[in-house]
């Protein structure tokens, strides 16, 4: 059996192929465009959120390869249309300029943009935090993140540009700050720093593309939680390996309470209405 096609659950393991969705049913429908409470800023935004770099590296994503400029804004502002007031970007991925884009023809203030820096040091945070508001011609940004942290000592790394962007908090140029994660070191550390307010963790039920399976991290997930912070979900769909169980993923997802939204990265307008349409049946279907 290969890793993808099961979840660990407790002691065994339980095939995709026959999801247990009893055991994440839950009683009230959830919809992609809900509004949900992120962390102790207390940052509104709907449950579903518009990926911009299902694999983004270099500047570049799969959405920007093949979408465009005109391609990835028409996709976020039918996504906003849809009720997704949520976009998710990163430096990473080069689609500053798409958000831009996309913001020519929908408010400021009715979305939340999330944003991921490799900054470390406070004069790399400074040139980081000018830059993606020219990018993106905006005056604050919502959530900063810093993106990938892979060593358990990260908070020592990247000292000089958590302290600018704590700076930037209190001017209020950014809303909320915490970090991506791509190692259980890294997560833990994060779920016992301070600092971080908001977190995006990669899940989905199984284990593709995640710092380790989800019986593992999951209790590291609940810890930040009892700590107040925030939980972006990330990975739901295992970059796109898991596409073809999408409502296993979805399902999965929405039943833990631990993730308060998460993130996929549509690459068509009609994949993310389907997703839209997809989230309140997973999220009963027993």
């Amino acid at each position: 059996m290969q890793r993808r096609t099961f979840l660990r659950a407790g002691a065994g393991t339980v095939s995709l192929n026959a999801f247990p969705y009893h055991l994440f049913a839950g009683s009230t429908k959830k919809q992609a465009n809900d509004v949900v409470t992120l962390g102790p800023r207390q940052i509104k935004l709907s449950r579903l959120a518009m990926g911009t770099g299902t694999n983004g590296a270099g500047g570049s994503s799969n959405q920007t390869k093949k979408l465009g400029l005109d391609g990835v804004a028409n996709l976020m502002r039918a996504a906003l249309d849809n009720g997704i007031n949520f976009w998710d970007s990163a430096d990473q991925y080069g689609t500053h300029p798409h958000v831009k884009e996309a913001l020519k023809k929908a408010p400021r203030d009715k979305v939340v943009i999330l944003s991921k820096t490799h900054a470390s040091t406070r004069d790399e945070m400074k040139a980081d935090i000018d830059r993606f508001r020219r990018e993106i011609g905006t005056d604050y940004i919502d959530i900063l993140l810093l993106h990938c942290m892979m060593d358990a000592n990260w908070t020592e790394r990247k000292k000089g540009a958590m302290e600018y962007i704590s700076e930037l908090q209190e001017k209020g140029v950014v809303r909320t700050k915490g970090v991506s994660c791509h190692t259980m070191g890294a997560l833990k550390t994060a779920a016992k720093t301070p600092w971080v307010e908001v977190d995006l963790a990669r899940i989905n039920p199984a284990g593709v593309a995640m710092d380790a399976p989800p019986d593992q991290v999951i209790p590291v997930l609940k810890e930040m939680k009892a700590a107040g912070k925030g939980i972006i979900g990330m990975k739901i769909l295992g970059a796109g390996r898991l596409r073809n169980k999408a409502d296993e993923c979805l399902q999965f997802a929405l039943g833990q309470d631990v993730v308060d939204c998460f993130t996929i990265g549509s690459e068509s307008i009609a994949e993310m209405q389907d997703l839209v349409k997809k989230i309140p049946a997973a999220s009963t279907r027993g």
